[in-house]
């Protein structure tokens, strides 16, 4: 669960409508985009290992 002020929510919600994603979506994105600037993505397990 994410906690947010109902004004942050809506912003984040009205950013994720104005480019066709869920707020799901679009938090998913602002993730991936700022771990991938920050030089911290993390490493794909190699196919066939089990973890």
């Amino acid at each position: 669960m994410l906690r947010l002020e109902q004004d942050v929510y809506s912003a984040l919600e009205k950013w994720a409508s104005d480019e066709f994603r869920s707020v799901n979506g679009q938090l998913e994105w602002m993730i991936e985009k700022m771990l991938k600037d920050s030089g911290r993505t993390p490493k794909k397990a190699s196919q066939g290992k089990n973890l």
